[in-house]
């Protein structure tokens, strides 16, 4: 990572979760960035992003899909969660997905909060190859100090990493 990088917290799962969520995150940097490496316990399950436990209609996104020999577009309005990826790995695959989430102005409490994904799924068997999706939480303004990464219809396997960096003004 860069040397802006600072790592806030980091975890690596013990056992098979159905979502983690990184807490009381500091307001003294810049941005954000998420970084996880993993798998899950069934084939392509989306894996999606709540922010500060909001679970109401104020998310929305669109993402672009590709295999290198297709591509699908989708667009998701007045969510309850931000799409990272439509799908995140074949089961039982460790590493078989990673996905940088970048969490621009975070700490801001007089806008909207924009989130940017870049995902790579390593395996094939039909499921995205890489994914690029662009994401908005429209509660009222405030600062995020929790994330909550989670999949539809699944859990993360064990061994699966969660890192969370701040990165300071240049």
């Amino acid at each position: 990572m860069a040397s802006t990088y600072t790592p806030i917290a980091t975890t690596t799962l013990g056992s098979a979760a159905a979502s983690y969520t990184f807490s009381s995150i500091p307001s003294t940097y810049t941005d954000l960035v998420l970084v996880f490496n993993g798998g899950t316990t069934s084939n392509g399950p989306s894996m999606l992003i709540r922010i500060n436990g909001d679970t109401t209609s104020n998310y929305s996104d669109t993402a672009l899909d590709g295999t290198g020999s297709s591509a699908i577009s989708t667009r998701h309005s007045n969510g309850t969660y931000i799409t990272v990826t439509n799908d995140v790995g074949v089961a039982g695959t460790l590493g078989a997905q990673t996905s940088t989430i970048h969490f621009q102005n975070y700490a801001n409490t007089t806008t909207y909060k924009t989130v940017l994904v870049r995902a790579n799924n390593a395996t094939s068997n039909g499921y995205p190859g890489v994914s690029a999706v662009v994401g908005l939480w429209r509660k009222t303004p405030e600062a995020i100090n929790s994330i909550t990464l989670t999949t539809a219809s699944t859990t993360f396997l064990a061994g699966s990493t969660f890192t969370l960096y701040g990165i300071l003004a240049a």
